[in-house]
């Protein structure tokens, strides 16, 4: 390789697109719980928000769209709810865990479907 030429990029493998949707989720839950709690400074927010989102679009060179936002999304929204919960002293009913459950397993599900033809 000659000078100032760039080394080429490895293609993304399914388990590393999994890997930055569950990071991409878990940084929503930075940016998300950083909305409404001053805690969380300005520029993490910014920073997880941006980040999140990156890694989201390139795991979707890979994994089907609707599946990787899907669970982006629900990793986010449980992961929300989990710190809501906290914050509020664990006043969270039986029918939210129960409906968080049940979003988990869809989110499982999506996992070990995705990348299979349907027949």
């Amino acid at each position: 390789m000659s000078e100032g030429q760039a080394k080429p990029d490895k293609p993304l493998t399914a388990n590393r697109a999994w890997a930055y949707v569950t990071l991409g989720g878990a940084l929503e839950i930075v940016w998300a719980s950083g909305f409404k709690y001053e805690a969380v400074p300005s520029i993490v927010v910014l920073i997880s928000l941006l980040l999140s989102f990156d890694l989201i679009i390139r795991a979707t060179k890979v994994i089907p769209v609707g599946t990787t936002y899907a669970v982006f999304a629900a990793i986010g929204t449980i992961g929300t709810v989990a710190v809501e919960a906290v914050a509020s002293n664990g006043d969270v009913s039986i029918r939210r865990i129960g409906i968080i459950l049940l979003l988990l397993g869809f989110i499982v599900g999506l996992k070990l479907t995705s990348g299979k033809e349907e027949r």
